[in-house]
């Protein structure tokens, strides 16, 4: 295998990579000889389990941290950023931040079960979404990111489409979609490139909780031209290749890696 960082002082940081997307991604950036570091937020009950599957990253020849944190923390998350920046000493950099957060609140806004309330969509909202912008300014005022850094965030097809209850979901992936944009343009000048990469249905521990989620499968099976769903490691192929030296020119987007899932 091809370790592309392997030597460089290049970190890369998982926000939310226990499981699904964000492990995925962990996983194939160390393999690539980056230098991982994962914070995520699970009950003690599940510790275990992930530890084990951290295994592999560790078996990697690279060095690796992990946080059990609540990522979106203002003060904890000052706290992380002074954590991080002893872990990369003085020649360690971070080259890819990855936000991977999901926290969203998946009510309906009709009915007689608890329905959405403002403060429903503030915490989605800030969770799913503010929080990129957070972390990246902290990075960012700490001189901790590469010259050549990449962010990169998941959004997905709930972004255009209605689905029930996934209202707070839907807006804050627009919202992220919007502040990745921004932080393309805001950030250029200091060499920081940003996208989302749009997954296809993927079956996560995340979109199992989403209301109808059979449904969503059969749909995006039928419709996709390979017949088949969308797995974590195809969203972690394509946050690897946006890393690498030549996606450098790639900025300010919203890449569908679904297998054309969105064509039809």
């Amino acid at each position: 295998m091809v370790t592309d960082f392997k030597d460089r002082n290049y970190w890369a940081i998982i926000l939310g990579g226990s499981t699904g997307l964000g492990f995925a991604t962990a996983r194939k950036l160390a393999h690539h000889g980056m230098n991982i570091i994962i914070i995520h937020r699970d009950r003690r009950a599940d510790i275990a389990e992930i530890e084990e599957a951290f295994e592999d990253i560790r078996e990697q020849e690279v060095k690796f941290e992990s946080f059990n944190v609540d990522a979106t923390n203002a003060e904890k998350r000052l706290n992380l950023i002074q954590e991080i920046s002893k872990i990369l000493g003085k020649e360690g950099k971070i080259r890819t931040l990855v936000h991977s957060i999901s926290k969203g609140n998946l009510k309906p806004m009709t009915g007689d079960e608890p329905t959405l309330e403002n403060i429903d969509f503030q915490i989605t909202i800030d969770a799913m979404a503010i929080s990129l912008y957070d972390w990246t300014k902290a990075i960012f005022k700490s001189g901790l990111f590469a010259k050549d850094a990449r962010i990169i965030s998941f959004t997905s097809e709930g972004n255009k489409k209605a689905w029930a209850n996934y209202a707070a979901v839907s807006a804050a992936k627009v919202a992220l979609e919007a502040i990745t944009r921004s932080i393309a343009l805001e950030f250029a000048s200091h060499g920081i490139r940003a996208n989302c990469i749009q997954a296809g249905v993927t079956v996560t521990r995340s979109f199992q909780m989403i209301p109808g989620n059979e449904t969503l499968r059969v749909h995006a099976l039928k419709h996709n031209p390979f017949k088949r769903l969308t797995v974590p490691n195809d969203i972690a192929n394509a946050v690897y290749l946006l890393s690498k030296d030549e996606a450098s020119w790639i900025t300010g987007t919203i890449i569908p890696v679904n297998g054309g899932e969105h064509l039809k």
